[in-house]
């Protein structure tokens, strides 16, 4: 039997990903000070344990004020990059690539934990110790009534953010991540340069779409120039904001072709959240509804792209695949609930042919193994995640 597509190596740059499955970046909201604990180490190891083939850190703030939450990783001080470079360093012991994701939150910056309500922060909040910080954007425009007011960058402030972007990146270096990406998507700073729903500027950096691409292109060249050139490096964009008068899949294509020439390897199409939650988009939802976006920029803007949202079962990725809709799989909440996602995909794909468990860590693989043919001889309801 061939080898299925999801588990085909892949060669970016200088680093061969063993498969095509990414662990999506995903907010934990536990970090103190935007130092990762042990919760992060788990949290991420056994994604790596499970088999992914990049294992990817949240949106990691490069300055305090770029933070999300309270409670969001950041990568601007020693301590940080310290406790980071102990989980990259335990996800590559495991065979998968370790990845960042470094971000800036811009106007959704400084609100509540999501299970705190996700919104602006209020008197509960400021009780519990998070009080709100300044915050800023491309134009003074709050993200939604009742919201903090942003600041609006001046150009000193953006060349400012510009160096805590490199020094990010080096600390990235570093800490011994392989895989890069930047975060211009679900309403964060770069996305809000991109949109011209956020971006009123009437200086080079606003106006027509060039303009509304010009700061986040710098940020992908300063990024660039600081991280290695063996390294792959990633975008996530939104592809379209779903509202009227906001980005546009022609609009992403274009971004995607400028950001290739500043040398980006991959583009990681999401969509949405440029109002409200992250992922908040006013765009029907079905599996794989946002498959057409990598789709389409991976032919228009000849670039690989990753696609994301709503991939959960194995034959459905694979189909991903092997149409040539996308070149990587990032999987979420699904590998929330079954981190061994990766694994079973294997097993469901392959029919379990070879060795079926040669592949899991030795520590789990030579159990199940042994407790395989047993499990053939019983007789009654298929388990859960079971091969069919």
């Amino acid at each position: 039997m061939s080898q299925p597509h999801l588990f085909q190596p892949l060669t970016l740059r200088g680093v061969t990903l063993p498969n095509r499955v990414v662990l999506s970046p995903m907010c934990q909201y536990s970090a103190i000070d935007g130092v990762a604990n042990d919760w992060h180490f788990v949290h991420l190891g056994k994604f790596a344990q499970g088999g992914a083939g990049v294992v990817m850190a949240e949106a990691t703030a490069v300055v305090p004020e770029g933070r999300i939450t309270h409670g969001d990783l950041g990568l601007w001080n020693d301590a940080q990059q310290a406790a980071l470079a102990r989980i990259a360093a335990f996800v590559r012991g495991q065979g998968a690539v370790p990845a960042i994701q470094l971000a800036h939150a811009g106007r959704k910056a400084s609100m509540q934990r999501p299970w705190y309500g996700n919104a602006a922060l209020t008197a509960e909040d400021r009780a519990r110790g998070d009080e709100p910080w300044r915050i800023v954007a491309p134009s003074a425009i709050p993200m939604e009534d009742g919201w903090l007011m942003p600041h609006a960058l001046s150009i000193a402030d953006m060349t400012a953010l510009r160096e805590a972007w490199r020094q990010a990146t080096l600390r990235s270096v570093a800490a011994g991540f392989e895989f890069l990406e930047v975060h211009c998507a679900h309403g964060y700073l770069l996305h809000e340069f991109l949109s011209p729903l956020s971006n009123r500027r009437d200086d080079a950096y606003g106006g027509d779409r060039a303009g509304r691409m010009r700061y986040p292109l710098e940020i992908i060249e300063t990024v660039r120039a600081a991280w290695p050139a063996n390294l792959p490096l990633s975008v996530r964009i939104s592809s379209v904001d779903g509202i009227d008068g906001g980005v546009e899949i022609a609009d992403s294509v274009a971004f995607a072709r400028e950001a290739k020439t500043r040398g980006v390897d991959v583009i990681d199409c999401s969509s949405g959240g440029l109002m409200g939650s992250a992922t908040a988009a006013r765009i029907p939802r079905g599996y794989g509804f946002q498959v057409p976006y990598a789709e389409t920029i991976r032919r228009e803007a000849e670039i690989a792209t990753m696609a994301v949202g709503l991939i959960l079962h194995p034959q459905q990725a694979e189909d991903v695949l092997a149409r040539g809709q996308a070149d990587l799989i990032a999987i979420g909440r699904e590998a929330l609930f079954d981190p061994n996602w990766p694994l079973h995909a294997r097993l469901a794909l392959t029919g379990g042919s070879g060795e079926a468990f040669g592949d899991w860590p030795q520590q789990y693989g030579w159990w199940l193994e042994r407790r395989e043919p047993g499990l053939r001889k019983l007789q009654g309801p298929a388990l859960p995640f079971r091969r069919e």
